[in-house]
């Protein structure tokens, strides 16, 4: 299947200049009412060195049609960087919040924060950009039992 590119730009309200966002996929979905843009198979956004990809994701546009959260979902894998944290990891889905500058990482989450060489497992884990700020949470499974632990690791350098 040939796949079908489509590009998208749109000005994030949190930085002066505009910023080129390009969003790839197998197909594309428009639903005006709901202010919804679906990218269906093979979804990958990308803005500067910043990219997640999913199976699929949705961008969620407020009233002046900009994008106010980007929603990816099914085997999402992405890598986010700036002066305080280069992130790199997986979850069953982000939800990207651009104004804010945050992520949620949502169900299976991993990051590998590649600056501060530190890694955190949870079920939950929410970054901050801005602020370099994060949390990370075990949430109750279906049947009322934790999902897993939060498991944080860091590497210590060496006092001898």
């Amino acid at each position: 299947m040939k796949i079908l590119h489509i590009t998208l730009f749109f000005i994030l309200t949190q930085i002066t200049l505009a910023e080129k966002v390009e969003i790839t996929s197998d197909s594309m979905h428009a639903i005006d009412l709901k202010k919804e843009v679906h990218f269906i198979g093979n979804a990958k956004v990308k803005q500067l060195k910043d990219w997640i990809h999913a199976d699929t994701i949705i961008v969620h546009l407020n009233e002046a049609n900009e994008a106010k959260m980007y929603e990816a979902i099914g085997k999402v894998t992405f890598e986010f960087q700036n002066d305080k944290g280069h992130y790199l990891g997986s979850s069953d889905r982000v939800k990207y919040f651009p104004t804010d500058s945050l992520y949620v990482l949502i169900g299976k989450a991993k990051v590998d924060d590649k600056l501060n060489k530190r890694t955190a497992k949870g079920d939950e884990i929410t970054v901050n950009m801005l602020t370099g700020n994060s949390s990370v949470v075990s949430k109750p499974g279906k049947n009322g039992k934790k999902a897993g632990p939060v498991v944080f690791t860091f590497e210590m350098e060496n006092t001898k």
